[in-house]
């Protein structure tokens, strides 16, 4: 295992191209952390895996692998198990032969070759499978075949690119509980590239959420959930993201109103929201709207544009009722109705509402002795 340390790296592909594709990151990474590398294509996620397995080089900046400067060292020279999104294998070979490849090109013994093959099949519960070739084998169990190459050889440094965007959604799923019951039990140090953010949120100790190249948040997944640093990471990271308004607000009597009245707010947050200025944007994520709420201070009217029934739960699409009107959704229980155009108030509690600057999109954190000081703490009725 090792740590790893950028320092202000940054990939530029043309001199004449102004787009820098990364762009002055720096990131430590603890031995055997996982970290997942967030965002959207073209944020410069994928370049930064590559810069790390050594397959770009880098326009400024440095990288190390614990004491040891790796900016101009080979890929083979660098200690790391790669899994690419396309599963690599070769399809003439068994899974036994494609596992043991790696350790033959390095001139291993063959018992241990035997030895170290069997213990990652039984690890990846392939034992079964063993002398099946690729196109015999499940996608899952390829996934799986693709992962235990990289980690075969032992690498100090676990290399992931999108794995699981080629499975189908239970696969995914399943193999999400795999990915985290085997770094369980070889604690490599890994960084993990997806786009996907249910990946992100149940497997990364830290979550790097990138964008433009350049990295906006890093935190746990509670942190990057519970308290986004912008609105990008908010709308962003969510299934569906953060509901988002940019408002101008006025005090009336012991309440605060926004957009005509359409968002009531309680006195406690004045003190934020005079120093925020007097139009600010407000975020309450989807799920803590409901119709009942206890000790709900919070309002939002609006009106009803469709329901949907997802078994799970209600999904209402409506819009504030103001005069531009802005959409909504709010995830409701299951089975709640209300009629199509039916103008309805959802409430939560302060606990749940976010506010950003109405210019920079950055967080504004909410403080005072009325807030209440756990974002996450009331409860549905």
């Amino acid at each position: 295992m090792a740590s790893i340390v950028m320092k202000n790296i940054e990939k530029k592909y043309s001199k004449k191209d102004s787009t820098i594709a990364v762009e002055n990151v720096s990131l430590s990474i603890n031995e055997g952390e996982f970290i997942v590398l967030l965002g959207p294509s073209g944020c410069g996620k994928t370049t930064i895996l590559r810069m790390l397995a050594g397959l770009e080089e880098l326009t400024s900046g440095e990288i190390w692998f614990g004491d040891q400067l790796m900016n101009h060292e080979p890929p083979e020279a660098r200690s790391v198990g790669m899994v690419f999104q396309s599963y690599a294998l070769y399809p003439h070979m068994t899974v036994f032969d494609n596992l043991a490849f790696g350790l033959k090109a390095r001139g291993m013994s063959k018992p241990l070759i035997k030895q170290s093959v069997h213990e990652m099949v039984e690890l990846l519960g392939l034992s079964s499978v063993i002398n099946h070739r690729p196109k015999e084998l499940s996608g899952g169990q390829r996934q799986r075949v693709a992962l235990g190459r990289a980690l075969v050889r032992d690498p100090a440094v676990f290399l992931m690119d999108e794995p699981l965007s080629n499975l189908d959604a239970n696969l995914r799923e399943q193999m999400r509980l795999e990915l985290a019951r085997i770094h369980k039990r070889v604690k490599v140090t890994t960084v993990y590239v997806t786009h996907d953010q249910n990946e992100a949120l149940t497997l990364a100790d830290r979550v790097v959420v990138m964008e433009g190249g350049r990295v906006r948040q890093v935190g746990t997944p509670e942190e990057i959930y519970g308290s986004p640093a912008n609105t990008f990471i908010a709308g962003f990271v969510g299934s569906p993201g953060m509901n988002l308004w940019t408002l101008e607000w006025k005090l009336v009597g012991d309440s605060i109103l926004m957009g005509e009245g359409a968002i009531e707010l309680p006195r406690s947050f004045l003190p934020v929201l005079e120093s925020a200025g007097s139009k600010v944007t407000v975020g309450i994520r989807p799920e803590y709207l409901g119709l009942s709420l206890v000790h709900a201070d919070v309002k939002v009217k609006c009106k009803v544009e469709l329901l949907e029934n997802l078994g799970s739960h209600s999904q209402l699409h409506a819009h504030l009722i103001n005069e531009t009107p802005v959409s909504l959704i709010a995830r409701l229980e299951p089975n709640t109705y209300v009629d199509p155009d039916e103008e309805i108030v959802l409430t939560t509690s302060t606990g749940a509402v976010h506010l950003f600057d109405a210019v920079t999109g950055e967080r504004i954190d909410l403080l005072g002795e009325d807030y209440i000081e756990n974002e996450n703490r009331f409860t549905l009725s």
